[in-house]
């Protein structure tokens, strides 16, 4: 959650895509990458991201614990899931993997913490109440850390930067459209060095 601003969220719908598009993204300066398992190619996707330099490549919309297993087989280096289960967060420490998992309340924080979490996903972001949702929960939860998705955009990212308890953002703008590599590196240079 340190090592950009920004994790782009990515959903490949074509094998042939994924080293290009992590290529374009390591370029322009984001080198955390959550590829969803929400296409066919998604874990072929991951494990040819895995060989761009430089890449750290996770694995997102991670559901249950045989995805996560199988994630963990192609190569994913975090996991990040939109809720969270005992199933998933057992599997992940049996694979010795970092879990980023989505809350959208107190009572999802809460469950996090009695398993030893204090890193987590506020998902979907605005449809959960935005900025003012987050930093009503981050006033309680002082040492917990969050990474929002899910209505993040190029133009509101530095808002949820600046607050303390936000680490990064995740966002799905930075590859929307038809991909074309300088448009995604371009994309990736600037969300690399938003400003909080």
């Amino acid at each position: 959650m340190t090592r950009c601003p920004v994790i782009p969220v990515l959903v490949i719908p074509e094998l042939s895509l994924a080293r290009p598009i992590a290529q374009a993204l390591v370029a322009g300066g984001l080198t955390t990458l959550e590829v969803t398992l929400r296409t066919e190619c998604a874990f072929e996707a991951i494990r040819e991201m895995s060989k761009v330099e430089g890449a750290h490549v996770g694995a997102g919309t991670v559901l249950n614990g045989d995805d996560l297993a199988r994630a963990v087989d192609a190569g994913a280096q975090f996991i990040v899931s939109p809720g969270l289960t005992p199933e998933v967060a057992a599997a992940a420490q049996r694979h010795d993997v970092p879990l980023l998992p989505g809350v959208a309340n107190a009572g999802d924080i809460m469950r996090g913490l009695d398993l030893g979490l204090s890193r987590f996903k506020f998902f979907p972001a605005m449809a959960n109440g935005g900025l003012p949702a987050l930093k009503a929960l981050a006033s309680v939860f002082g040492r917990v850390k969050f990474c929002p998705t899910g209505g993040i955009s190029e133009e509101n990212a530095s808002e949820w930067l600046a607050e303390p308890a936000v680490s990064c953002v995740g966002g799905s703008w930075l590859t929307s459209g038809r991909f074309e590599a300088a448009t995604v590196e371009a994309r990736a240079h600037r969300a690399a060095h938003i400003s909080r």
